[in-house]
């Protein structure tokens, strides 16, 4: 198993938690709002971590191409089903265009 692609998701799933994070801490007050931002702040620090240490064997622009996919796809996933955002056609195709994308890098990487 090659534990760098592991860190990479999870560097990716930890990019969804912190952006999560900003929206919850902004729909919040007062403490509520500090302690989600705490959150932001532990979820980005994670995140770089586990990128970095991704990046030992994975080229850095296949690395910050699926961590972002991962990071966008997870979003635009939370906003649907968490945040309650719209669900179109196009947006749905858009998301499995990306989810494609992610996985043909995985597969041509050394």
């Amino acid at each position: 198993m090659n534990w760098s692609w592991v860190f990479l998701i999870l560097a990716g799933l930890c990019e969804i938690t912190f952006t999560s994070c900003l929206v919850k801490a902004d729909q919040t007050v007062g403490w509520v709002s500090y302690s989600w931002f705490g959150g932001f702040l532990i979820s980005m620090s994670l995140s770089m971590v586990f990128l970095i240490l991704a990046t030992k064997t994975i080229p850095m622009g296949t690395a910050y191409a699926v961590f972002a996919g991962v990071g966008a796809v997870g979003t635009a996933l939370m906003g649907i089903f968490v945040f309650n955002e719209a669900a179109s056609f196009w947006r749905i195709f858009f998301i499995i265009t990306l989810i494609a994308s992610i996985i043909g890098l995985n597969l041509v990487s050394d």
